[in-house]
């Protein structure tokens, strides 16, 4: 799992020289380089570009100076502060991991590979990203960028999601990565993958290995690497009940795992028949739709079509429960059933500090300038 290459080989010179050149080196967590703002960075940039995670990393820092002050809050603070990265199980591991390094190693991020690799949250890539950059450990990575680069350069065949392709793809990274100098080789390849061999129109004549690269010589870059077999993406129908009494909304918190698991959301039905057969019980005869709208997720897209409607009557706010009801989730439906939900009613102009997915994030917003006018909103 270790390096085999030296900076003086060919392909690892190329790349350092580019890098010594053009090289990224004044991103955030590349100053004061420590192995927990580097862990962060690296969870955050997992399915996500430089640009979005940047202003997300500068946030966490100045609320989570260090490890313990993450561990020790609660899952909803970590929410709050995620609401919009996305992908959202990475910040649950990223709380998880936080307290299992309070627990057990003391507070201080452990430095032997093995023992970040089994971090919640953490595989093998990032665990040798993380100890290259801080350490100059000598381990190679395999992010979606470098994959893209070996991928060309070496005309790998199949796609990289495959086992036998991906191993293939380990093995080619640990022969060009050099035992000396691999944080910098490591954050090359990184970059070489973002700035240079992007995905589409690739800057083939700026590439350092290009006199080398297979899929250059052949112009055959967009075969390379092959893209995962298409399937149809399924579409899913959702309500939201976007309920207000006196200013304030209803949420729900979801469970921990499963869609827009943890974060607090509007109360869902499966139809609108079902939607407006809650708001009779509550005697509620008033409601207006709001445009609906796409939210797509990894494997399917969900279609929400938001109801707005306010309560005059029957629950007091103020003598409410302030609790809420996990909403169970299965495969099959992950709608709740509100016949007896305990609501938690989220105030708009003094807001918790609670982790709202986006889609809802977006309505609230929606909700504050209807209701509170431009000076209103979140």
């Amino acid at each position: 799992m270790l390096a085999k290459s030296s900076s003086n080989a060919p392909f690892a010179q190329s790349v350092l020289k580019w890098y010594d050149k053009f090289g990224r080196k004044h991103l955030p967590w590349q100053q004061d380089k420590t192995l927990y703002g580097v862990w962060l960075s690296e969870v955050m940039l997992q399915q996500t570009q430089v640009a979005t995670v940047i202003p997300y990393f500068e946030r966490f820092i100045k609320t989570f100076p260090n490890i313990t002050t993450l561990a020790n809050a609660s899952q909803d603070e970590v929410l709050h502060l995620w609401s919009g990265l996305g992908y959202y199980a990475r910040a649950r591991n990223l709380h998880k991991a936080a307290q299992k390094v309070r627990d057990e190693f003391n507070g201080n991020f452990p430095t032997d590979f093995m023992h970040v690799w089994a971090l919640p949250g953490v595989g093998r890539s990032t665990a040798g990203a993380i100890l290259s950059s801080v350490l100059n450990q000598p381990y190679p990575i395999l992010d979606g960028n470098v994959k893209r680069v070996l991928a060309r350069y070496f005309a790998v065949e199949g796609w990289p999601g495959e086992k036998k392709v991906e191993n293939h793809l380990w093995t080619l990274t640990e022969q060009v990565t050099p035992t000396d100098r691999v944080a910098d080789f490591n954050q090359a390849m990184m970059d070489i993958g973002a700035m240079v061999c992007t995905r589409t129109k690739p800057k083939c004549e700026l590439c350092p290995l290009n006199l080398e690269c297979l899929a250059y010589q052949n112009h055959s870059w967009e075969k390379f690497p092959v893209k995962k077999p298409k399937k149809n993406m399924p579409e899913k129908d959702t309500y939201f009940l976007i309920l207000s009494k006196n200013g304030k909304v209803c949420l729900e918190q979801r469970e921990n795992s499963g869609l827009w698991g943890g974060l607090f959301c509007f109360p869902q039905f499966e139809d609108k028949a079902s939607l407006l057969n809650f708001l009779a019980q509550e005697k509620v005869s008033y409601y207006q739709e709001w445009p609906a709208f796409r939210h797509t997720f990894s494997h399917f897209h969900l279609d929400i079509y938001p109801i707005y409607a306010e309560m005059n009557g029957g629950i007091n706010i103020e003598q409410a429960n302030l609790d809420w009801r996990k909403v169970v989730e299965s495969p099959k439906e992950y709608q709740s059933n509100l016949s007896s939900a305990v609501k938690y009613w989220y105030d708009p102009q003094n807001p918790e500090q609670i982790g709202l997915a986006q889609p809802v994030k977006n309505l609230l917003i929606q909700f504050a300038r209807n209701y509170y006018g431009k000076n209103g909103i979140l």
